[in-house]
């Protein structure tokens, strides 16, 4: 189900003009989310109909279709809106939690993505506490799907200092790295936007030169 679309972005997709779908629901409850309305929406707002003519409006205007949430992958109608945008020669991205790896297998599998942008939330003793949901096995699941596959994909991670220390961003960095994940590591600062926990900015300090090449760092 479509909550909305962002018609125009320059960021959320490396490299291309892209518009957003952002699909309703979320299995996730992170403390930092600051999309309550889409998590929690069970509507469609906009129709599939309507996402098809808004696609065709775009030829030539865009280059890509990223598909967000929420959780896009929850939504049962995600493979027929990919397959539409594939048809009309859009690339497409998928930002996702990384919680259903049989569905990005599917995507895999008949090809309907070209880059996937996967959250790592936190380390499997802290990802309860974080989201609200042990998944650390399914996560693992999805980064070997895609370490196996020929598809470019990023891991990030959404760092507020006060629920994961820097210790944690180099264990998870450690995990990926055993896990064959050889990609930069993708860390994006918490911003101070109305979330689900009411966070604010942590008054710690973070000596950022501590990281290397490996990580990209983003709005910091």
């Amino acid at each position: 189900m479509i909550y909305d679309i962002t018609p125009f972005s320059i960021i959320d997709y490396p490299d291309y003009l892209s518009c957003i779908v952002w699909l309703s629901g979320c299995n996730l409850r992170c403390k930092y989310c600051y999309n309550e309305e889409i998590i929690k929406s069970t509507k469609a707002n906009i129709s599939f109909s309507e996402y098809k003519n808004f696609l065709k409006s775009r030829i030539s205007l865009l280059d890509g279709v990223v598909f967000s949430g929420g959780e896009c992958t929850k939504s049962p109608n995600l493979l027929k809106y990919l397959s539409l945008a594939k048809e009309l020669n859009f690339k497409c991205k998928i930002d996702s939690n990384g919680s259903n790896p049989n569905v990005i297998k599917s995507i895999l599998d008949n090809n309907l993505a070209d880059y996937f942008a996967i959250d790592f939330k936190a380390p499997k003793e802290k990802l309860y506490e974080l989201t609200g949901l042990d998944y650390f096995d399914e996560f693992k699941q999805t980064l070997d799907l895609l370490n196996n596959s020929d598809v470019e994909f990023e891991i990030r991670t959404t760092w507020h200092y006060d629920l994961l220390s820097v210790s944690d961003i180099f264990n998870m960095y450690e995990f990926l790295r055993k896990s064959g994940y050889k990609n930069k590591y993708y860390l994006q600062k918490f911003q101070d936007y109305k979330n689900l926990a009411n966070l604010k900015q942590s008054l710690q300090l973070i000596d950022l030169s501590i990281f290397n090449d490996d990580f990209v760092l983003r709005n910091f």
